[in-house]
């Protein structure tokens, strides 16, 4: 159940059928990616994962590093 919700969001909100990475480990490192701010984004709270992603994007150079616990 948890993989296949995963599965949708990335899928949905990343749109990551139509994704141009398909060399070597690209897609899985996109994965990995997109599975990494998924959950950083539910452990912060969010429970819609577009509207905390639009959130992050208000201030791209702080809000992301902020979620990661990286912000100088």
């Amino acid at each position: 159940m948890i993989e296949n919700r995963l599965r949708f969001i990335r899928d949905v909100t990343f749109d990551e059928d139509r994704s141009q990475v398909s060399t070597g480990y690209g897609p899985e490192n996109m994965a990995t990616l997109r599975n990494l701010a998924i959950n950083k984004l539910r452990k912060n709270g969010h429970t819609n994962i577009a509207a905390g992603l639009r959130k992050m994007s208000y201030e791209p150079f702080t809000r992301p590093l902020n979620l990661l616990g990286i912000a100088p």
